[in-house]
């Protein structure tokens, strides 16, 4: 089987479905003034472009960067998926290889979903033996998806039962005025407070009334209805 750009192109564009592509056009604010303006769906579920994915797992890197520079959603998505793959069965040099394609080409990465299914797997060596270096620059840039990027790689030190980053990235961006990064962060924390809720009480007791009410909100999904309505009470108008 031909595992080149032109190939897997192919096989997407052969799942199109021109009317759930319209309703994804809508979901993702691909309109004028949206956060993904201009961004182009084909309308494949994910599972679909999964499977694609895996099939052509050991795909050359010139043909994840030409999948990478498409104006096609679901292309960028399936490369995202095939770097995964090739990273979770990847000794440690080639691990940094693919991280640092990642970053190289993170400017493709640019909407939430994409972000989302990649950053914490592809950045998780990266994020543990240099999280300051990984993330620091990341938090200072404009681009929303820079910052949702700091924010998910974090999940990876979560899932290891290390806090500290995520609560350093959550704090850095308290002011932040994305929603996007509202709803991230409060997504990390509401994970954070899973694994232990006294590290998310903390935080909330420091920071409650300046969290943005999305970033409250989400953070607070798993906790007694007494404290969410008090944690809310508390946040800022």
């Amino acid at each position: 089987m031909s595992s080149s750009a032109r190939s897997i192109e192919a096989e997407l564009d052969a799942l199109a479905d021109p009317e759930h592509a319209e309703v994804l056009q809508r979901f993702f604010k691909t309109g004028p003034g949206g956060y993904a303006e201009g961004d182009v769906f084909l309308g494949i579920r994910v599972p679909a472009v999964r499977r694609v994915a895996r099939a052509h797992r050991t795909a050359s890197t010139a043909t994840v960067r030409r999948l990478l520079a498409s104006e096609v959603h679901e292309h960028r998505f399936v490369a995202l998926a095939i770097l995964c793959l090739q990273y979770d069965r990847a000794d440690a040099a080639e691990r940094d290889r693919i991280a640092d394609l990642y970053l190289e080409l993170r400017d493709r990465v640019n909407n939430w979903d994409l972000v989302d299914s990649s950053a914490e797997y592809l950045l998780a060596g990266r994020v543990a033996r240099a999280p300051r270096k990984l993330l620091d620059p990341l938090l200072a840039s404009e681009v929303v998806w820079d910052r949702r990027i700091a924010v998910l790689a974090t999940y990876a030190l979560i899932k290891r039962g290390s806090f500290d980053q995520t609560v350093r990235v959550c704090e850095a961006l308290l002011g932040d005025t994305h929603d996007l990064i509202h709803k991230a962060t409060g997504w990390m924390l509401r994970e954070v407070g899973k694994r232990d809720e006294r590290v998310l009480r903390d935080f909330l007791d420091r920071h409650a009334g300046r969290m943005p009410r999305t970033m409250l909100r989400y953070s607070l999904e798993r906790l007694p209805d007494e404290d969410r309505v008090r944690y809310m009470a508390a946040g800022r108008r």
